[in-house]
């Protein structure tokens, strides 16, 4: 909508007077102009405003000093947020590194111990694996003259017949599995031995040499074959320890058990 002609009029006069009446006294002030009645206007207004309350700064806390270090050691980290760490006396600086590098997958590749675990488990899971091959054998052959005799059965004596069979085979399973971690246990069990020996032995390999540390060759990148001990850690690792003994094999230990639950023969006298 737009405004009548009289009424914007009114609203600008408005304006004009309000502008007029509020930077009178500035405009009078910048130009030293005398305005009468003003200086009673300001001791007037100067005597009823309260007297301004000077603003303290706030109180700041004292910063935490970490404890002085004496002479001979080492203060704490001192830039805001650290911690408050108590000194530290001054040690001696370690002596220079001198570093050796060794392939563990190579001293056990020349190790005769890791050689013969490696051939009794190889052995023992051949035979696993043959004896595993005969029982799907004999449970193939059992599912087949099951089918056979399938129609020469009532339902009930079939789901018996299933049943054993079932059972027979979770059972199978069962053995082959626990031998097979046996198998592998005790090859984890015979290379522990083989690794705890191999600790002392580049120990003092080390000590011989002078070295401070020994890192793997699968950690570095360039290395001179001066510094590389391994194949001086193989042979002392092979003349300290030639065999480890490693747990029997269940199926073996079940074979001369077999054996001495046989009746025993009566001797002939002549």
């Amino acid at each position: 909508m737009r405004a009548t002609r009289p009424a914007l009029t009114a609203l600008l006069l408005a304006a004009a007077s309000l502008h007029l009446l509020g930077a009178g006294p500035a405009s009078a002030q910048q130009q030293q102009w005398f305005v009468p009645g003003q200086q009673q206007q300001q001791q007037q207004q100067q005597q009823q405003r309260p007297p301004a309350q000077q603003q303290r700064p706030p109180a700041q806390r004292p910063a935490a000093q970490a404890p002085r270090a004496a002479q001979g050691q080492v203060a704490g980290p001192t830039e805001p947020g650290a911690p408050r760490l108590p000194p530290l006396d001054r040690a001696p600086p370690p002596p220079a590194a001198v570093i050796g590098v060794i392939g563990v997958q190579e001293v056990f590749e020349a190790s005769v111990a890791v050689r013969e675990v490696r051939q009794t488990l190889q052995r023992r899971l051949a035979r696993l694996q043959e004896d595993s091959a005969r029982e799907q054998q004999k449970w193939r052959e059992a599912q087949q003259a099951l089918a056979a005799q399938r129609g020469q059965l009532t339902p009930e004596q079939l789901r018996e017949k299933e049943r054993e069979l079932q059972e027979q085979i979770t059972d199978g399973q069962r053995i082959l599995r626990e031998r097979n971690a046996a198998i592998q246990a005790a090859g984890q069990k015979a290379l522990a031995e083989v690794e705890r020996v191999l600790l002392y032995v580049i120990r003092q390999v080390a000590e011989a040499r002078g070295l401070t540390m020994v890192v793997q060759r699968q950690a570095i990148v360039l290395a001179v074959e001066e510094h590389d001990i391994s194949e001086a850690v193989a042979n002392q690792l092979n003349r300290a320890l030639t065999s480890v003994p490693i747990d029997p094999d269940p199926a073996e230990a079940a074979a001369p058990a077999q054996g001495q639950g046989a009746p025993a023969q009566p001797q002939r006298r002549n």
